[in-house]
């Protein structure tokens, strides 16, 4: 059975490279489900439905974190890159040039 996050044979794959498309595919599905629920809370009338709607939405929150920081922890350059994008007031293509420049 195939799996769509490869794009080469997995066989041939690093038990490293698969967890790391592994880890990918699970970021992309966080963030699918945290624009899931970003649709249903805005169109959702029924209060104590959007209450629960909320919640399950900061699991995919922490969820996206979690995946997120364990790719950084595998990909210092990332992380480097973020850090200077990530949290910084101004221009956020400005400070994403700048740290791609010093990465």
């Amino acid at each position: 059975m195939g799996f769509e996050q490869y794009h080469e044979p997995p066989e041939e794959l690093s038990a490293e490279t698969r967890t790391f498309a592994r880890m990918i595919v699970s970021l992309i599905e966080e963030a699918e489900a945290i624009n899931w629920y970003e649709q249903r809370i805005s169109v959702e009338k029924d209060k104590e439905a959007k209450e629960i709607m909320h919640n399950a939405q900061k699991e995919e929150f922490k969820h996206f974190g979690m995946d997120l920081e364990f790719l950084l922890r595998k990909k210092p350059m990332w992380r480097e890159i973020l850090h200077g994008i990530l949290f910084q007031k101004g221009s956020i293509v400005k400070h994403g040039e700048d740290a791609e420049e010093k990465a």
